[in-house]
């Protein structure tokens, strides 16, 4: 018997093992859940509704029981996905099996199948046969690494083994470059679709598990290639972190902020499947309005960006892009900083708090206090601390208001005994003072406190909308938060623009960040908005200040930040430069992480996107395709619908005839979706969903959607429509946006074509 057929015999027999004490550990786990429960339940009586600490531990017990009883169930048809035979020095050899989840022998505490993220784990992704290491709580453990082996399962058995070394074969890529290809992986993708998101725990490469494995309390920068897998990536660290820091940080303080619905529709499997529960998962745009607690309608990044695609010819779209380059750059923070300082100087804490014509605490004390001692804290924080300091002096100046009107009343009590004969109408004279005077100590005492609650509660409800509306429909506080730095040309069309959106009850999504940084600034943020961790995805479309804005929503600067420069589609105000944001926002403490390699797409597919990047992108590489070979994509000439329509099925014939279901023509903007809807809806035999900026699922089989909306996501074939000279002209705008779109097909690509084919696939056709 051969080496591979004898170790795939000795892997079956253990497979079989490992199922069989599964199914004994899921009976003991089941019988042991069932008697949480009803345990539960008898507490849950017990109490009548009051609480009960008991009742409390046993459903946490309960609920840890059953999400145990969930991760062995799901490890029945995988119990592990690799294998690493590591001998730790001055240490008996190991073989150690790893899977999603951790599995364990109650009965003898040995652990069966190491769970991905722990330390030693590190070995299958990012260690090589021979001397190897890996970093441990305890420091670094190192040894000799023998084997490294990964499975192939099919309906829950094991169809082959790869042994790292024997199965990576060197090939020539079709520009005569010779590669290693890791053949596990390459199955791996060949035989991937692209319906939503999976994990790919098993076939995690050593740059992504740099990322995933990264330290915590630092920002991260991933410029991830279209196709690295950034996504996936960022949401895989997401699962490492928690495991890695369990007992401080949880899912529900956790943060992940997408590009759209569509987006957290497509990744909502990802997180849960990795045993990720109660991560936050919002737009910026939710989020802001959560934070702000506004109900306005919303003039969304997406709906600006199709009508900046659709009027680039008109008249007002100069307009409306520099308008949304002001708004997103760090000179707007500094206006709106500047504009806190007149709302600051116009508040009540430069005056003195009166009661009646007495100064309970004076001007200069107080200006002191809130514009000097206080300036490092919030309005409201400084708010709060100056009246918690005024308030431990108050009982002192009640007290000498008290005192000076006491000696009035000791003045006339003096003066009736010297000019009164003791008798019945002195006595009766005495007491009506003596009355009067504790009833002015006593409403010196509550008018003293009314003053000084009246004095903090003026700017108590304080409303950000119209915080940040005056700013733009008063004159005088516009000139002087500007200071004249806009051109008046445009500082005319600002001001009209936004009073023309609040008459209509329309909020642009730039106001409304606008909006959210007076609020943080003023007040600071909620504790339910503080997170332990944030990742923001598709980070390239953010503005300079949205980034600033994002990573005040995390302590410590814990952020995962991925994105694409050659994907930067909203061009006027996006990211061209990370050294920028780690320059500008984290003052040059980030860490920088390159993702190069593309595992979604064929060489061939890859290969005639960087021919549109090398167009519109110089300072990028362009993606490295892992060697995996397929179709060349196709170029078709149509001329009316009823041929489109035709074209269209024969296509969707081929590719559901490969067993794949996911296809997607994909437009050049919203106006061009809904004309290609209404044209083929007569003439293909299929049935196409139309898909827009509102809807939140999408179910990824036969679709029309628009290029910015594709972010992020893959199909088995996209089908780019119309990428004719006259709509995709050769420019970095059109050019970015091209190759978002040629960046999504994993197995094939078409391209369609009127008259004449864009100027910016001409490279790729006359190679």
């Amino acid at each position: 018997m051969k080496p591979k057929e004898k170790a795939f015999v000795e892997e079956q027999k253990k497979l079989n093992e490992v199922k069989n004490w599964l199914n004994d550990e899921l009976s003991d786990k089941a019988t042991y859940k069932d008697a949480l429960y009803n345990k539960v339940k008898e507490l849950k009586k017990a109490s009548k509704g009051s609480y009960s600490e008991e009742l409390e531990k046993v459903k946490t017990v309960y609920e840890i029981a059953e999400k145990n009883l969930s991760n062995y169930s799901e490890a029945m048809e995988q119990p592990y996905f690799a294998r690493v035979d590591f001998r730790e020095y001055k240490h008996l050899p190991e073989t150690l099996y790893i899977g999603k989840f951790s599995l364990s022998n109650d009965k003898t505490g040995d652990e069966v199948v190491i769970d991905w993220r722990a330390p030693v784990a590190d070995l299958y992704y990012s260690g090589t046969e021979g001397e190897a290491y890996y970093r441990a709580p305890q420091g670094i453990i190192s040894g000799e690494l023998n084997l490294k082996r990964k499975f192939l399962y099919e309906e829950g058995e094991i169809k082959d083994i790869f042994d790292e070394g024997i199965n990576e074969l060197i090939i020539k890529s079709s520009l005569g470059e010779e590669a290693l290809i890791d053949e596990f992986l390459r199955i791996n993708l060949e035989s991937s679709t692209g319906r939503k998101l999976k994990d790919v725990v098993a076939t995690i490469q050593k740059e992504q598990n740099e990322v995933i494995r990264a330290e915590k309390n630092i920002p991260i920068i991933v410029q991830g290639a279209a196709g690295s897998g950034k996504t996936t990536v960022a949401l895989h660290r997401l699962a490492y972190l928690l495991y890695r820091y369990q007992g401080t940080v949880s899912g529900n303080n956790i943060l992940v902020i997408a590009p759209n619905l569509i987006f957290l529709d497509y990744i909502s499997e990802v997180l849960p499947s990795l045993g990720v529960d109660e991560v936050k998962q919002r737009t910026f745009e939710a989020l802001a309005k959560e934070v702000l607690g506004i109900k306005n309608k919303l003039y969304t990044k997406d709906k600006k960006l199709a009508w900046v695609l659709e009027n680039k010819d008109g008249k007002e779209y100069k307009y409306v892009v520099n308008t949304s380059r002001v708004k997103g750059t760090l000179i707007y923070k500094t206006i709106l900083d500047r504009y806190l300082k007149i709302v600051e100087r116009n508040l009540t804490y430069n005056e003195p708090m009166m009661y009646e014509s007495s100064t309970i605490f004076t001007a200069e004390e107080i200006k002191r206090l809130f514009y000097k001692e206080l300036a490092h804290l919030n309005v409201s924080k400084r708010k709060e601390e100056l009246q918690r300091y005024l308030k431990s002096k108050l009982e002192g100046r009640i007290k000498e208001l008290q005192d000076k009107s006491d000696f009035q009343f000791e003045y006339l009590i003096a003066r009736s005994k010297k000019t009164m004969e003791d008798g019945p109408e002195r006595r009766k004279k005495l007491v009506e003072i003596y009355n009067d005077r504790d009833e002015s100590r006593q409403r010196i005492k509550q008018g003293i406190r009314e003053a000084f609650k009246s004095y903090f509660n003026k700017d108590k409800n304080i409303n950000f909308k119209d915080l940040y509306s005056n700013l733009f429909l008063q004159e005088d506080l516009f000139e002087e938060a500007t200071g004249g730095i806009i051109p008046k040309a445009l500082a005319d069309y600002m001001k009209e623009s936004y009073k023309k959106s609040i008459e209509e009850g329309v909020i642009d999504s730039e106001d409304l960040y606008g909006m959210l940084y007076l609020k943080i600034m003023y007040q600071g943020l909620a504790e339910e908005f503080k997170f332990s961790h944030v990742v923001v995805d598709e980070a390239q479309d953010y503005s300079l200040f949205e980034l600033m804005l994002i990573s005040k929503f995390t302590n410590y600067n814990s952020l995962t930040i991925v994105g694409d420069i050659g994907q930067g589609i909203y061009y006027y105000k996006g990211i061209n430069d990370w050294n920028t944001v780690i320059k500008e926002i984290f003052s040059n403490n980030a860490v920088y992480m390159p993702l190069s390699q593309s595992y979604r797409s064929t060489v061939e597919i890859i290969s005639l996107a960087n021919e549109v990047l090398k167009e519109v992108e110089s300072s990028l590489l362009p993606p490295r395709a892992v060697l995996r070979h397929g179709r060349e994509p196709e170029l078709i000439k149509f001329t009316d619908n009823k041929e489109l329509g035709a074209q269209l099925d024969t296509i969707v014939e081929r590719i559901k005839g490969m067993n794949k279901k996911s296809i997607a023509v994909i437009c050049k903007d919203i106006k061009a979706s809904e004309e290609l809807y209404k044209a083929i809806k007569g003439t293909s035999n299929n049935k196409w969903e139309i898909i827009r900026d509102n809807n939140k699922i999408i179910s990824m089989d036969l679709m029309i959607i628009p290029a910015f909306l594709t972010k992020g996501l893959e199909f088995d074939c996209s089908i780019i429509y119309d990428c004719s000279k006259e709509v995709y002209k050769k420019d970095k705008e059109d050019g970015r946006l091209l190759y978002v779109s040629l960046t999504r097909a994993l197995h094939e690509e078409y391209i369609i074509y009127k008259d004449e084919p864009s100027e910016l696939l001409l490279n790729y056709m006359n190679l």
